[in-house]
């Protein structure tokens, strides 16, 4: 996997609404990264897996808009979503676009 350039939090955002996945130079965890969940509208309730969102999305016509969200590869080797920046993350300047 190469690494491209240094960059701050903005640039990083920018790559991920590109379709990239970015990391921080200065992260502990060995693997980590962060992408772009894109959202979907008017998804279905049978889509939902969570027994709140489902019923929602029921009680909204059967479909719910799902906005865009953060994705974290977490060191521990799982996925979390609506990942939230710390105000170090936003500040750094080492954020570096992982590339395949």
């Amino acid at each position: 996997m190469r690494i491209m350039r240094d960059m701050s939090f903005s640039e990083a955002l920018r790559a991920m609404k590109h379709g990239g996945k970015v990391a921080r130079a200065g992260w502990n965890g060995k693997g980590m990264w962060i992408c772009i969940g894109s959202g979907t509208p008017g998804l279905s309730a049978s889509s939902f897996w969570n027994q709140h969102t489902r019923a929602f999305a029921e009680e909204n016509g059967g479909h719910a808009d799902v906005e865009p969200y953060l994705i974290m590869k977490t060191a521990q080797n799982t996925i979390q979503m609506g990942w939230v920046p710390s105000q170090a993350d936003v500040l750094a300047d080492d954020w570096q676009e992982l590339l395949a």
